[in-house]
C-alpha cells in the first residue's frame, strides 16, 4: 500500500503549529504510512511524535547541486508516496512538486486556491487557518488542526529542575534568530531585576538558551538550564515551558509551544507580524503588541505579569 509524505521542513514554532495538522492526516489514513520531510535539528524530536511512522531528512542543499538533488529524489521515490501534504508551501517545496516528486498527488496553498484567489492574499489569513482550509479542502477532516496536542512531547524533568530551583519558576526566552533581531525585545536584563524585585523569592527565574545563545544567555542574571552544559533537547525545552508558572517570549519557537499547551505567559510582538496571522494566542497566553519593541517598556510588562499572578 502506498504511502503518504507531509513536508515541514522548519522553524520550531512552524513544526510545532503543524502538530495538530499532522495527527489529522495520520488519523485520515489510519492504515497508511505516514513520513515527514523536516530538517537535521527536528528529526530526532519529531521521531518521537506517534503521528508519524518515519521521519526523512532534507538538508536543503542549493537547488544547483543536482547530485544532491538527484539523491533525494531517488530515495523519496523509493518509499512509493501517493499523496504530499505540502505544509511548508515555500518556493522550495513548489520546485521539488515540479522536479522532485512528480506525478503524485499534491495538497498545497497552490492546489485549494479559488480560481480567482492569489496566494499573496490567502497568506495574510491565520496560520492555522491556512492550514485547516488546505486540509479540508483536500478532504481531510480536522478535528486536531487547531487543538494541538503537545502531550506525546513531554518527559519527566524533576531532577533536572531540581538543580537549578526548589521553587516554582519564571522562564524567559530573550533569545532569536540573528537574522531576525526585530523580534527581539531589548531589555529582558532589566526585566529580570524588576521581577526578582516584585516577587522576592517567590519565583526562580530561568532561561534556556538554544545553540548559540549559551554566551548571550551569560550576560543575565538568572539561572541557565543546560544539560550536561550543552542546550536541552527539545522534548526537555517543551516539559520546562508545561512546568513552568509563567513564560515570557519573543515571538519565537518557545511562545509557540507555550501557547500551544496556553500556558500562563507573554509574547513580545513589534510590527514584524501580528499575533493573529501567526495564531500565537490563547486563553492564557496573550501578545503585548507594539510598533517598535525599542518603545516597550519594562514598566509595561512587569504590570501585566503581576496582574497574572498576584
Amino acid at each position: 500500500m502506498s504511502n503518504i509524505l507531509i513536508i515541514k521542513h522548519g522553524s520550531l514554532g512552524d513544526l510545532i503549529q503543524a502538530n495538530g495538522a499532522i495527527k489529522d492526516i495520520k488519523n485520515f489514513y489510519p492504515n497508511r504510512k505516514v513520513f515527514l520531510l523536516t530538517t537535521q535539528p527536528y528529526s530526532i524530536f519529531m521521531s518521537e511524535c506517534p503521528y508519524v511512522d518515519g521521519v526523512l531528512i532534507d538538508k536543503r542543499l542549493p537547488r544547483w547541486n543536482l547530485f544532491y538533488l538527484n539523491n533525494l529524489k531517488k530515495k523519496l521515490l523509493k518509499y512509493d508516496f501517493s499523496k504530499v501534504f505540502d505544509l511548508q508551501n515555500s518556493s522550495r517545496t513548489k520546485f521539488y512538486r515540479r522536479f522532485i516528486i512528480k506525478n503524485v498527488e499534491w495538497s498545497s496553498t497552490d492546489t485549494i486556491l479559488e480560481p480567482a484567489q492569489k496566494k499573496n492574499d490567502f497568506d495574510k489569513d491565520p496560520v492555522l487557518d491556512r492550514i485547516e482550509i488546505q486540509l479540508k479542502k483536500s478532504g481531510i477532516e480536522t478535528e486536531f488542526t487547531k487543538n494541538i496536542d503537545l502531550s506525546w512531547a513531554t518527559t519527566d524533568i524533576s531532577l533536572l529542575v531540581k538543580n537549578y530551583t526548589n521553587r516554582e519558576y519564571i522562564i524567559l526566552f530573550p533569545f532569536c534568530s540573528t537574522k531576525l533581531k526585530n523580534k527581539k525585545w531589548p531589555y529582558y536584563k532589566e526585566l529580570i531585576q524588576r521581577l526578582k524585585q516584585e516577587f522576592k523569592n517567590k519565583y526562580s527565574i530561568l532561561l534556556a538558551p538554544g545553540p548559540n545563545e549559551i554566551e548571550e544567555a551569560k550576560q543575565l542574571n538568572a539561572r541557565i538550564v543546560l544539560e550536561n552544559n550543552q542546550p536541552v533537547n527539545l522534548k526537555t525545552l517543551v516539559s520546562l515551558i508545561s512546568s513552568a508558572k509563567f513564560i515570557i517570549a519573543n515571538d519565537t519557537g518557545p511562545a509557540h509551544i507555550a501557547s500551544h499547551l496556553d500556558k500562563n505567559g507573554l509574547v513580545l510582538f513589534g510590527s514584524h507580524t501580528s499575533a493573529k496571522k501567526v495564531s500565537i494566542e490563547n486563553f492564557n497566553f496573550k501578545a503585548l503588541s507594539v510598533e517598535d519593541l525599542n518603545d516597550l517598556d519594562v514598566n509595561t510588562v512587569i504590570g501585566e505579569v503581576k496582574s497574572k499572578l498576584n
